[in-house]
């Protein structure tokens, strides 16, 4: 997946300065990811509506506090997932993890849909699809301190620092996590070809 992320320096100076247009583009350029990581992270189209907004609310609010120190899309996406997750706790209907994990200041259609290859054909297309429904059902469920560092990671293909910056963690606690992640991925992943394979009736011994 590939995603645009630089912005002219120019347009968030313009947009401090009150500039509306500046706004209006900030807001188009990050409306998609912001979206969907909030998609991602509470699994509600209507929350990640409300966090979209609320994350460029906030975002128009304190944008004095944006320093340049590191990438607008990092600070925004930072707020985006906290703004998820305390969507998420007012929800309280995640219960396979506790929302007050070292976590709490840290995607569905945004799955590597967009990888596809235009030289393959109809059949080939499709497995392809069926197999990004198959990670996307098995990424929704992680447990959330661990989906979003999966995400951040291997969808949206940002580096251990950049998630480290957006999470609030150590780097150390990035690649935990994301090798727990993993590992978890994995094993829900052989749980449904397995499953698939018995329901087909691979493996079974016929007559």
């Amino acid at each position: 997946m590939t995603i645009s992320l630089t912005v002219p320096d120019i347009l968030v100076a313009r947009a401090k300065a009150g500039d509306l247009e500046a706004l209006e583009a900030l807001y188009r350029a990050f409306e998609t990811p912001v979206y969907n990581l909030a998609r991602r992270i509470c699994r509600s189209p209507e929350d990640a509506e409300d966090v979209l907004q609320e994350t460029f609310l906030k975002a128009y609010t304190h944008l004095d506090r944006f320093q340049g120190d590191s990438r607008f899309y990092t600070w925004i996406v930072r707020i985006a997932v906290n703004e998820s997750l305390m969507k998420l706790r007012k929800r309280k209907s995640d219960r396979t993890v506790s929302l007050d994990e070292p976590v709490e200041t840290g995607e569905d259609e945004y799955m590597p849909r967009e990888v596809v290859d235009w030289g393959e054909n109809p059949e080939q297309r499709y497995a392809r699809q069926e197999m990004n429904d198959i990670l996307s059902r098995a990424l929704n469920e992680l447990e959330p301190s661990f989906r979003i560092v999966v995400y951040l990671r291997d969808v949206e293909n940002l580096s251990t620092e950049e998630t480290a910056e957006m999470l609030d963690l150590s780097v150390p606690a990035v690649k935990s996590r994301l090798l727990r992640g993993r590992l978890k991925l994995r094993e829900r992943l052989n749980q449904h070809f397995r499953q698939e394979r018995a329901s087909t009736g691979g493996g079974k011994a016929q007559g």
